[in-house]
């Protein structure tokens, strides 16, 4: 089936021969639904923090970061702008000029309240000669949402989110970029210092550089600090072999074979390269303006102090391990630990001899850690946390896709609609063992999470394989922990009218 030139090409983006038939065979066989025992909620599996909790964890963390720790903040941006423009797309091609739909009618009548407004409208006076009240006035709707979205004008269309006008102030607008350097310098600098990752495609990362060379200086200014600034792009060795819907390799015209991007699950690798002690983790559309951003500087500090409380804790009790200076009773705590605190439980546990809970309690307390923010459903599209059982037989704490939940078994959708919360990518992750060295992340990955999606390229149907999310599958082996946080702190923008929201304004 694969021929020595396609072994050539394989060779080339650093794959295996292994690789590409285990891929070929799950395209066959597809995946298991994950089993579940109940959707995470208050009281089981989320910590729900009272004001002196806040206090606590807050000042926690402000002592974890006077000690000089490396903090990093891990913003995945690679994501282009395109979807969030569908409906201007489509208004663009429509065989009507003025605004018809609901949609078309809120963007025209708002046009005024984007941060982009001012440089769209300088656009359309070079570009056009009038400027956009000038144009809506003639009826050339068209001519404003051209200079927004095509390379003669703003070019929104082609750009990240990233580097898109996001936020009004007095000085100019801000781009999500220039909001989460404001964030890293409100709860992740580390005596003056702030470390910003970005995960961006190759194609806009020189886009990317020059915002930051053009931006740094600024916001060091303004926040009295200094940035380390770092990029990456998704490794080819990520990307994933398409199938045609018979499962033989998708061929691109000139019989090579096609690849796709992994997912968002090739990010471990990212992740896994980052020189860190903690690590927080939020995409990079899910900022709001300086007015509303105590929330989530609040949250973040409380999840972050949640987090290197339960290290602390995890690292007193492998030492005692390590050294063999403990007893039954130290043993029935570190149970109670486990099972209370990291919400990993094994229900037979009390069968196992004191050697045998040794090897189980090292296994499960020395591994990474995250602690994530969970919001409040309210209908919005996002994981859900839910208690999970493990190949091991354990049951733990797991943020799960719908895609990953069987969808005929009646009980496991009853849990997942009426789950009473949903994670909104709001993590912050501890990498290192007890001893200061770093775990390698693939390690913990759970191979048997990942899915398939039905695409197509060029008209021609294709099957493609996504590996397992970042924070589903790719974290499945990590210690979980959630904790409510406000709904204030999740405002993602998914379409060019979010930006119209409230919380945006």
């Amino acid at each position: 089936m694969l021929s020595p030139k396609d072994l050539e090409q394989i060779e080339r983006k650093g794959i295996s021969e292994q690789q590409i038939k285990k891929e070929l065979e799950e395209f066959k066989t597809g995946f298991p639904f994950l089993k579940l025992d109940a959707a995470a909620s208050i009281g089981n599996g989320i910590i729900a923090t009272s004001a002196e909790d806040v206090k606590r964890y807050t000042e926690a963390w402000n002592a974890y970061k006077a000690e000089g720790k490396k903090i990093v903040k891990f913003v995945p941006a690679s994501g282009a702008a395109s979807r969030m423009f569908k409906n201007m797309f489509a208004f663009l091609t429509a065989d009507y000029d003025v605004p018809t739909t609901d949609f078309e009618k809120t963007f025209f009548d708002n046009v005024v309240k984007f941060a982009f407004y001012p440089a769209l409208n300088a656009m359309c006076e070079k570009n056009e000669g009038k400027n956009i009240e000038a144009l809506m006035g003639e009826g050339n709707y068209k001519a404003v949402v051209a200079n927004l979205l095509e390379a003669k004008g703003l070019n929104y269309g082609q750009l990240p989110k990233g580097l898109l006008l996001f936020h009004s102030y007095e000085d100019g607008a801000r781009t999500p970029l220039e909001e989460h350097l404001v964030e890293g310098a409100l709860y992740a600098d580390s005596k003056g210092m702030v470390h910003i990752h970005y995960t961006v495609s190759p194609e806009h990362r020189a886009l990317f550089e020059k915002k930051v060379a053009d931006t740094k200086e600024k916001y060091e200014k303004a926040y009295n600090v200094k940035y380390d600034i770092t990029f990456s792009e998704q490794k080819p060795s990520t990307d994933t072999i398409a199938v045609n819907p018979d499962d033989t390799p998708f061929r691109n015209a000139d019989g090579s074979l096609l690849f796709r991007p992994g997912g968002h699950g090739a990010l471990i690798e990212n992740l896994n390269e980052i020189p860190a002690d903690v690590v927080f983790i939020k995409n990079i559309d899910n900022v709001v303006p300086d007015r509303l951003k105590a929330d989530t500087v609040t949250y973040k500090q409380v999840i972050a102090g949640v987090l290197i409380s339960l290290q602390e804790k995890a690292f007193e009790y492998l030492r005692l391990l390590d050294e063999g200076t403990y007893n039954h009773e130290k043993l029935e705590e570190m149970i109670r630990f486990v099972q209370r605190d990291l919400c990993c439980r094994k229900h037979d546990i009390k069968e196992l001899e004191d050697a045998e809970l040794v090897i189980y309690l090292r296994s499960k307390l020395n591994r990474p850690m995250r602690v994530c923010g969970v919001v409040k459903n309210v209908g919005e599209p996002g994981g859900g946390p839910f208690l999970t059982y493990n190949q091991d037989g354990t049951v733990s704490l797991q943020i799960l896709e719908s895609s990953q939940i069987d969808k005929s078994n009646t009980e496991y959708m009853k849990m997942f609609t009426e789950g009473t919360h949903f994670n909104p990518v709001d993590l912050v992750c501890a990498v290192k063992n007890y001893k200061g060295e770093k775990f390698n992340l693939p390690d913990y990955v759970d191979r048997t999470t990942g899915f398939i999606s039905s695409k197509s390229k060029n008209g021609k149907d294709l099957k493609a394989l996504e590996l397992p999310g970042l924070w589903n599958g790719a974290m499945s082996n990590w210690n979980t922990v959630f904790v409510e946080v406000p709904l204030s702190t999740f405002n993602p923008v998914k379409t060019v009218n979010d930006l119209l929201r409230e919380q945006h304004q």
